[in-house]
């Protein structure tokens, strides 16, 4: 992966807390409850102690002194090769502490997928990879938590062989969802599930090339588009009006040019496996 330089919150932890906020904010005080009936205030740092599983998380009191320390050691601009490992690092953290009584991982996940965001540029994200071996996502978060294995296991309580490994399982999901999505988005695999999706929506197959021309190149003219399907001018229009209603094809105006569009209805068939099977737990 090309380093780039990185700027922005995303490993602060206000950006965690605005994470929380913006899972919750949109849910009814029904649909934020607590295993416990308890009501989840959006972006609220918990008030009580928690024990999840056999992981005692950090007293209630000490939170703002860990969250601090995350600022410290995370907050700061470096190069992508170290933006990668402190995003791991600080996954894993957030986990550890543990800083909301619900909303935990998915907070941690959002706040890692934006934190990625200017590398990924949104094209892949290692919560898919997460979400697609589960077992071995929550092993790796509980080796990381083990305590320090004799006096060559790092300085601290936690061991350093564990958040090692943790490290390197994050790094394989990067790398193993950059190539998922570059199978994905290849000009050659596009086509066929292009012309797939048109047979299906029994949709002229004219539209193929110009819609295989604006996912690879971008936007295009409306004429432009109409040429490139071949067919008359009358036509091509009533094609091009059919793809717009279908949002295969999106505008900003009605005379603007035309985008490939993604609606959730074709990515089944325009990127196969895309989805996990399973959503993590909450």
């Amino acid at each position: 992966m090309e380093a780039k330089s990185h700027e922005g919150p995303a490993l602060k932890s206000a950006f965690l807390i605005d994470a929380h906020r913006a899972l919750y904010d949109r849910l009814t005080p029904q649909d934020r409850l607590s295993d416990d009936g308890e009501i989840i205030i959006p972006g609220q740092i918990r008030t009580r102690d928690v024990q999840v599983a056999r992981h005692v998380a950090p007293i209630a009191a000490s939170l703002p002194a860990f969250l601090q320390r995350l600022d410290e050691v995370y907050g700061k601009a470096r190069g992508w090769d170290r933006i990668l490992i402190d995003t791991a690092c600080a996954h894993h953290r957030v986990a550890w502490v543990h800083p909301f009584l619900d909303g935990n991982g998915r907070a941690a996940r959002l706040q890692t997928h934006c934190a990625l965001w200017k590398l990924s540029e949104g094209l892949w994200s290692p919560s898919r990879g997460f979400a697609r071996s589960t077992p071995a996502y929550y092993a790796a978060l509980h080796n990381a938590d083990a305590p320090r294995q004799g006096d060559l296991d790092g300085r601290g309580n936690l061991s350093a062989a564990g958040l090692l490994t943790w490290v390197k399982y994050f790094l394989e999901m990067c790398n193993d969802q950059v190539s998922f999505m570059s199978k994905m988005l290849a000009l050659d695999a596009i086509k066929p599930r292009i012309e797939a999706l048109l047979v299906v929506r029994h949709m002229k197959r004219e539209a193929i090339l110009p819609l295989v021309h604006i996912f690879g190149l971008g936007p295009v003219g409306r004429g432009e588009f109409s040429q490139m399907t071949g067919l008359a001018e009358r036509s091509a229009r009533s094609l091009m009006a059919t793809l717009l209603a279908d949002r295969l094809l999106v505008s900003d105006t009605p005379y603007g040019p035309l985008r490939f569009g993604l609606p959730l209805d074709a990515l089944g068939l325009l990127f196969p496996n895309l989805y996990p099977e399973a959503d993590l737990p909450l």
